[in-house]
């Protein structure tokens, strides 16, 4: 059986009651790095993982192995990814994105948000430009403070809010207007854009 848990934003305390229980259970439990130490507390024999091709490899070898994927693993997740490597997929537990934990923290609702995925893909920023809500999943190569000069290049104004570290003790978010300097306190971010369109 291949399950696929969200992991939540990363501190254990948002994981789901069921993805605690298959976790805290799992005889073959797979996680990258950030995660695999947020769960090793709950399940000591959980394998760090580094790149997503390890996953292939640990599935050709195992019948049975639970894939903690942060976040939601439908959202831009490792879902995708493993369907499209030929994956058959017996479950998939939800777990709380990124995303919504950070328009949480801010107070905002975000049904009609766009959503992009900066993180590990390349992408354009073009959607903003039509759309007052953005929120956008970054990496290191995609900070808030590059995503903020390129917004701003392009014509657009208002503010982005800049979510690093999110639900860990070290956790900072901040507000700036587009085209402002955003330090690049953490490689983990998420940027949410109010466009000021007309």
């Amino acid at each position: 059986m291949i399950r696929v848990i969200g992991a939540g934003p990363g501190h254990v305390k948002y994981l789901t009651q069921e993805a605690y229980e298959i976790i805290s259970t799992s005889e073959n439990l797979a996680a990258f790095g950030r995660i695999s130490k947020s769960v090793e507390k709950i399940n000591g024999k959980v394998i760090r993982i580094q790149k997503v091709e390890e996953i292939l490899e640990m599935i050709n070898q195992k019948d049975d192995i639970d894939i903690l994927a942060s976040g939601d693993p439908c959202f831009f997740g490792v879902v995708d990814y493993l369907k499209k490597s030929g994956v058959t997929i017996d479950e998939v537990i939800p777990g709380l994105s990124s995303f919504q934990y950070m328009m949480a923290k801010l107070k905002k609702n975000w049904q009609e948000a766009c959503f992009i995925s900066l993180h590990g893909r390349k992408g354009s920023l073009d959607e903003v430009l039509s759309s007052k809500l953005c929120v956008i999943l970054t990496d290191q190569e995609h900070s808030p403070g590059d995503i903020s000069r390129k917004l701003y290049l392009m014509g657009i104004s208002g503010l982005i809010y800049a979510g690093f570290d999110l639900s860990y003790p070290e956790e900072k978010i901040i507000e700036k207007k587009i085209g402002e300097d955003i330090p690049d306190y953490s490689g983990l971010s998420v940027v949410v854009v109010e466009h000021a369109v007309d």
